[in-house]
């Protein structure tokens, strides 16, 4: 690890606001933020420019970047101790293990911006189906799940599986900064879509809900693949 990692690392292990793999958290974000304000989740975090800038507009809702690099939480966990936005907090953990941390219903709503598309593993994107089902087990009903990118392959693929669950969408914008839509909450720019602005990307954005039936999700594929054979064999030489 890098100097500079670890002394991010070592940081955010003093940083009131940072909460890595925590214990006994599921229907208690009440009490760690002091009230009851709804609580909206940025997965995928990275420097939680997202949780930062919408945690300075409404101080009537509380946010929590979740991500499991502590290097890059760090950026907008310092921010937000710096200029003491009580309403925004950081999870240091991974994003399929949400269900261990937040109870039913306890999140009104989750933004996904400019997540890895996972190109060559579709099963890792954070709108396939086993993640939406995890999505279900903790967001309120009717509670919207927005997702920004510059993939076509992710946005394309977003909406193929909206189609296919049944869920319901709430807008839909297929160039953001094309139709002169950036703004609001879709104005705030990250670190990586100021640098894919720059390659001139277009910028994808669609808002769903979840159906009120439960996520059908694909039975898990009982042959390993050559890539994941591969990934195996890497895994224990390591």
């Amino acid at each position: 690890m890098g100097h500079k990692k670890l002394i991010r690392f070592q940081a955010i292990e003093t940083f009131a606001n940072v909460l890595q793999y925590p214990k006994n958290m599921t229907n208690s974000w009440h009490v760690f933020f002091g009230n009851n304000h709804p609580i909206t989740l940025e997965l995928a975090c990275g420097k939680g420019e997202y949780s930062v800038n919408l945690g300075r507009e409404h101080h009537d809702r509380n946010f929590i970047g979740v991500d499991l690099k502590g290097n890059r939480i760090y950026n907008g966990a310092k921010i937000a101790l710096q200029e003491d936005l009580k309403n925004v907090a950081f999870l240091r953990t991974q994003i399929d293990h949400l269900t261990d941390y937040f109870g039913k219903a306890e999140v009104a709503d989750i933004w996904i911006v400019f997540s890895d598309p996972f190109l060559r593993k579709p099963k890792n994107r954070l709108t396939h189906p086993r993640f939406l089902h995890l999505y279900q087990q903790v967001l309120q009903p009717g509670g919207i799940i927005r997702l920004k990118t510059d993939s076509k392959e992710l946005y394309d693929f977003t909406l193929e599986t909206i189609e296919e669950q049944g869920c319901i969408i709430k807008e839909n914008i297929a160039d953001i900064y094309g139709k002169g839509l950036a703004t609001g909450p879709l104005a705030i720019q990250t670190f990586y879509e100021k640098m894919h602005l720059a390659e001139g990307r277009t910028i994808y954005y669609v808002a769903f809900c979840l159906p009120e039936h439960p996520i059908n999700v694909p039975a898990k594929k009982s042959a390993i693949t050559d890539d994941e054979n591969e990934m195996q064999e890497d895994d224990a030489t390591t």
